[in-house]
């Protein structure tokens, strides 16, 4: 950056190309931090550097304007904001584009000033990208693949153990739940969530939900009675163990990849050994006797569903080619397609992403105007102060405006006590340019935001006075701007969405729970269920985006996290049942539609709405439905009919109504765990309610 500035100030001369050189090199170098492959960075940065040319353009030929100035502003803050969910390139540089326009809309000037603040804009993106890409450039932090594939390991070690009769399994089953609760802890605590339009970013996001989805498959060991197809389903657990090997490895950089014809061929062999077999069970079984004997096939088949699914994911999020899977399950949308989806799915009051770009662009406009009408000098620090200093909630911004004017008194104190040892000494302070730049870059992460802002004052008590000696006053000037813009921030916090996403938590988990009971309900009774299916995911993100952003703010500490994150979790336990269920419709072929199955859908149904309500309301769980809910015994008591009646296609349609009975019942078992997290939660928020740290369960 002092490299850059040096030569548009010496070199070049021109006012404007230099004060865009030094703030674009910063941009490029601080505040857009794009991490991944070499490939995918080098796009990211060119696509910045040509946005910010439009940007550059236009903030320019509204700068004139304080009417047109906020107008565009609103527009663009909105859209740069809101553009952050397409993937985590968008987010990462939507602070650096940005600074783009808040530069050129506040600094005033006329049309014929933008070639120079494009040439000054155009050299800081050069040199910018390629310090990026070639001084130091970082390996691929690509965090989340290391821990799944810890977490793949895992759950095939204890796998392996029961395949080979180990006494004990405990040991092994702690090294599992550790291995997958670590992984979504690193998932969720990821500041720009690695999931957008493109497969393999959403798959690798995937994965973490339909790991804990494998995992609460393989813990739960089948009931003491004889295994009536113990080879089919020895194999089909060989073949999960293969699948996840491959699959670890190919997370961990390896070319393997996972035999899934091997799973299905295991899957349609343990059916077909069932439809043989069980005409061979002793002759007047009851349902227990009849269910004991079948649960090691259902396990297995469950097995086989999510082993599948986490396999076909790894090689998705690795760039492998996508496996096609029965039923399209496994359809992707076009880039531009999806992007246009996902933005439509989120516009809306309840989504947290929503609330934060229409937050945000309501502050900066409204900096804009005031800084604008109001003719104060280096007026693009309002709007910078009122950007850096904007969090999700009323009582988050106020802590942060703490913060950075406790963090500009002290650059205040130490810029201006620098700028009088040094004087008017224009090689001093060219020297010290440069690590007052290191300092300003390095703190706000190794050191705290307070510390950010205190580096960043003394970066522009120095360039200013390189520019333009004025002494320490400029930092005056600066603290006059940015209180304006401070003020700014938590006005705007106070008025839109002031509790920020502890109370739209609430809101999320009940949607997520109710769209994946609808779409479980559908998958039990019905083949259409492309509304649900889409309405269910759309409600997932929108819960993950709002859990992000909960842990991201303070008070949170208050809650039992362990309840929280149960809750959160079954919701996509539900989801993942219904997408299961509708595979295994595509394979299987019609069901039994007995009255057991839809009842049994229906029971399930109310209940999760049920528990979504109470979450909304924060009111203590319905209970837990006891035993059999009238479905389980029933299509047991179909296929016990149709064995006695002999004909296959009868014995494979009330099969299939077993399997999916099977499915379900273990949605049911989640009951009371689900509603002992809630009546936790509700009973904590009884304790504190009056108090500043009213707890939201969920």
């Amino acid at each position: 950056m002092p490299a850059v500035f040096a030569f548009a100030d010496n070199a070049i001369g021109n006012p404007q190309t230099t004060i865009f050189s030094a703030f674009g090199s910063f941009s490029m170098l601080v505040l857009a931090d794009f991490q991944g492959p070499p490939r995918g960075r080098l796009k990211a940065y060119l696509t910045l550097a040509g946005i910010g040319v439009a940007l550059i353009s236009l903030g320019t030929v509204c700068s004139r304007s304080a009417a047109a100035g906020t107008s565009v502003m609103a527009l663009v803050g909105f859209t740069i904001l809101f553009s952050g969910l397409i993937n985590r390139y968008f987010a990462a540089g939507g602070l650096a584009a940005l600074l783009s326009f808040i530069l050129s809309v506040n600094v005033p000037a006329s049309a014929s000033a933008i070639p120079a603040r494009l040439e000054g804009w155009g050299l800081a993106c050069t040199v910018g990208i390629a310090a990026a890409m070639l001084l130091w450039p970082p390996r691929p932090r690509l965090e989340l693949r290391p821990a799944a594939a810890r977490a793949f390991g895992a759950i095939a070690d204890l796998l392996q153990s029961e395949l080979d009769g180990a006494a004990s399994l405990v040991d092994r089953i702690a090294q599992s739940d550790e291995a997958v609760a670590s992984l979504r802890q690193r998932f969720v605590a990821t500041p720009y969530r690695p999931t957008g339009p493109t497969s393999s970013a959403e798959a690798l996001a995937f994965l973490v939900d339909e790991l804990d989805w494998l995992r609460s498959i393989v813990v739960r060991r089948a009931r003491a009675g004889d295994d009536v197809c113990p080879g089919e389903n020895r194999e089909t657990v060989a073949a999960a163990i293969s699948v996840l090997r491959a699959g670890a490895a190919r997370l961990n950089g390896g070319d393997e990849r996972p035999d899934l014809e091997r799973l299905v061929r295991a899957r349609e062999s343990g059916i077909e050994a069932l439809l043989r077999n069980v005409r061979d069970l002793p002759a007047n079984r009851d349902e227990t006797v009849l269910a004991a004997a079948l649960e090691p096939s259902f396990r297995g088949h469950q097995l086989s569903y999510a082993a599948w699914e986490v396999g076909a994911n790894a090689m998705l999020a690795t760039g492998a080619a996508a496996p096609e899977a029965e039923g399209g399950m496994r359809w992707r949308a076009s880039g531009p397609i999806a992007a246009a989806r996902l933005l439509a799915q989120q516009a809306r009051a309840r989504s947290v992403w929503f609330q934060n770009s229409v937050r945000g662009a309501v502050g900066l406009t409204i900096a804009v105007y005031v800084a604008q009408r109001a003719s104060l000098q280096h007026a693009f620090w309002v709007v910078l102060g009122t950007l850096s200093v904007l969090r999700s909630n009323a009582l988050g911004t106020g802590a942060t405006i703490l913060q950075a004017v406790a963090g500009t008194a002290v650059g205040i104190v130490v810029g201006g006590g620098l700028i009088v040892l040094i004087g008017s000494n224009h090689g001093l302070l060219w020297a010290a340019l440069p690590v007052a730049v290191l300092l300003a870059a390095y703190a706000p992460r190794a050191i705290s935001f307070a510390a950010g802002q205190a580096g960043f004052t003394v970066v522009l008590l120095v360039l200013f006075n390189i520019i333009q000696p004025t002494g320490w006053k400029v930092g005056l000037v600066r603290v006059e701007d940015v209180a304006i813009g401070f003020g700014i921030s938590l006005a705007v916090g106070l008025l839109f969405w002031p509790r920020g996403a502890r109370a739209a938590l609430r809101d999320s988990v009940a949607d997520a729970y109710a769209a994946s009971a609808d779409y479980m309900a559908a998958s039990a009774t019905s083949s259409d269920v492309g509304v649900v299916r889409t309405t269910s995911r759309a409600a997932a993100r929108r819960l993950d985006d709002t859990y992000r952003q909960f842990l991201a703010e303070r008070g949170h500490e208050l809650l039992d996290m362990s309840s929280v994150g149960t809750l959160v979790n079954g919701s996509t336990r539900v989801r993942l049942a219904a997408h299961s269920l509708v595979t295994m419709a595509a394979e299987t072929g019609a069901w039994d539609r007995s009255e057991g199955l839809d009842h049994q859908a229906s029971a399930l149904r109310t209940w999760y709405l049920e528990l979504a309500e109470a979450i909304r309301r924060a009111e203590p769980a319905p209970p837990a439905q006891r035993g059999d809910v009238g479905g389980e015994e029933e299509t047991l008591r179909h296929l016990d009919e149709a064995v006695a009646d002999g004909d296959r296609d009868r014995i494979r349609a009330a099969l299939g109504a077993a399997l999916a009975s099977e499915h379900m019942a273990g949605l049911r078992e989640s009951e009371a765990r689900l509603a002992r997290a809630l009546d936790g939660l509700t009973a904590e928020r009884t304790r504190v309610v009056g108090t500043a740290a009213v707890v939201s369960p969920g």
